[in-house]
């Protein structure tokens, strides 16, 4: 759950949230919504026993992490580029465990 959220960067990630539990929290979001929308939070909110501002917290949170972690880019140069489409394109290496798992029937199914 990320009801107390912040974004921690260090060198290996762009940002992600992650729950900050020392820390009280001092700063306001305002939102202009309408009637319908709060309904619907609130209604939300209530199935979870959690507060308005919780559950919207916790679904902004949840929802900003996605987006930041769908935004990762890389940089290579022009032939460790052409490197990795070589590999993307070639042709599956022969992998038996996963051969194997593809044509077992699953259990529901036997």
């Amino acid at each position: 759950m990320y009801v107390d959220c912040a974004h921690k960067m260090d060198s290996e990630s762009m940002s992600t949230a992650v729950p900050e539990s020392n820390n009280l929290r001092v700063e306001n979001i305002n939102l202009r919504v309408s009637r319908n929308q709060k309904a619907l939070i609130d209604r939300a909110a209530e199935v979870q026993g959690r507060s308005r501002s919780d559950f919207m917290l916790e679904a902004a949170c949840r929802e900003a992490e996605s987006v930041l972690l769908d935004q990762r880019y890389f940089y290579l140069d022009d032939e460790a580029f052409q490197r990795f489409t070589e590999m993307l394109d070639a042709p599956p290496k022969d992998n038996p465990g996963l051969t194997r798992l593809l044509t077992t029937k699953a259990p529901w199914e036997r």
